[in-house]
């Protein structure tokens, strides 16, 4: 009897090779110049292959913000109390986060999903409710969750996606609010990257220089506790799970199942790169299905882009997470839509083509 593999197991689709040519002879007709509008072209035959439709679109945009708290944050790595992750899921279900403004402004589905936080927190309309633990343990003394953990977030992730492939996304967005969560990302980053917490680790929240420099020893700590683990970064799993958050292991989980799904995905800043590097290291071929929206203020985010080769299409010193930095990003994507869409050939304009 065989046995289904977990979906994580499972890789993506290509894309597809008859929409790459079309879309690449469709911006060759358009009445400019080859190439004169830069990425926008590449943006829109990427979606079109990924779409798998000579028009791509990016109207129907969901904006999944998976929030979580971390059991590092008892080595005062952040500047803000475990309190704020349960205020802000409030706050974005409220609409005065950013995100939430953002979400407005675009005409964007958000959605917003507890996985545990520290302080307990009551059902609240708009929530998602999807409670893991009250929180990962602390990374720094023992693993921050169990194998069972891990695939609960990372199912979670994938159950977001299939709510929004239901509602016909044409673009996905992951979001994170979780305070230590850079904390956890930048252990990731480490332990994949084999690179020293020194390079990756930044403010986070607000930390001055002597918080940056505790945030540095508290990570030598955890990357030494797990050292076994980060022996073999090969296997991001075991990384994740030994040092990763929730919210963390949802993204990557949630970026997986939408190219599965053949759902775009516009990845936001460091904790979602982050989680994008791991998903990568699972399945490479996830790379066909991302865009990369920004370059975040955090100083180890410039790392992680190079070690994913994304050339990220923003750069506007934001270090919010949420999905914002990608929310800003979406203007661009629909451009490059309208563009390749509605532009007359030269051929349907009499204009004569050049050599």
């Amino acid at each position: 009897m065989s046995v289904t593999p977990p979906f994580w197991r499972q890789p993506p689709p290509p894309l597809n090779p008859d929409f790459l040519q079309q879309g690449h002879q469709r911006q060759a007709s358009l009445t400019k110049p080859a190439g004169s509008l830069g990425r926008l072209e590449q943006l829109a035959i990427t979606l079109s292959a990924q779409q798998q439709r000579p028009r791509p679109a990016v109207d129907r945009v969901r904006i999944v913000v998976f929030a979580a708290d971390h059991g590092v944050c008892a080595e005062g790595v952040s500047a803000f109390p475990q309190e704020v992750t349960g205020q802000m899921i409030a706050n974005f279900v409220n609409g005065g986060a950013a995100i939430s403004v953002l979400a407005r402004h675009l005409g964007a589905e958000l959605e917003v999903i507890n996985l545990g936080t520290a302080h307990p927190l009551l059902a609240h309309d708009g929530v998602v409710m999807a409670e893991i633990a009250p929180g990962t343990a602390n990374l720094a003394t023992a693993a921050a969750m169990s194998e069972e953990q891990l695939q609960a977030a990372l199912s979670a992730g994938r159950d977001a996606v299939q709510r929004a492939a239901g509602a016909g996304t044409e673009l996905f967005i992951g979001g994170e609010m979780g305070i230590g969560n850079t904390t956890a990302a930048a252990a990731v980053a480490c332990a994949l990257l084999d690179l020293a917490p020194e390079i990756l680790a930044g403010p986070g929240t607000g930390l001055d220089a002597d918080g940056i420099r505790h945030k540095v020893a508290v990570l030598h700590r955890a990357l030494q506790r797990h050292r076994d683990t980060v022996a073999e970064a090969d296997q991001p799993l075991p990384v994740l799970a030994s040092l990763g958050g929730f919210e963390v292991a949802a993204l990557a989980g949630a970026f997986l199942a939408a190219a599965q799904a053949r759902i775009p995905v516009l990845v936001d800043g460091f904790i979602a790169s982050v989680a994008a590097l791991a998903a990568t290291r699972l399945q490479p071929g996830l790379t066909d299905w991302l865009h990369f929206a920004h370059q975040s203020a955090e100083p180890g985010h410039a790392r992680v882009l190079a070690a994913l080769d994304a050339d990220p299409l923003l750069r506007l010193g934001m270090r919010l997470g949420e999905g914002s930095g990608a929310a800003a990003a979406v203007p661009l994507l629909r451009q490059a839509c309208a563009l390749h869409n509605q532009m007359a050939s030269f051929q349907d304009a009499g204009i004569s083509k050049g050599q």
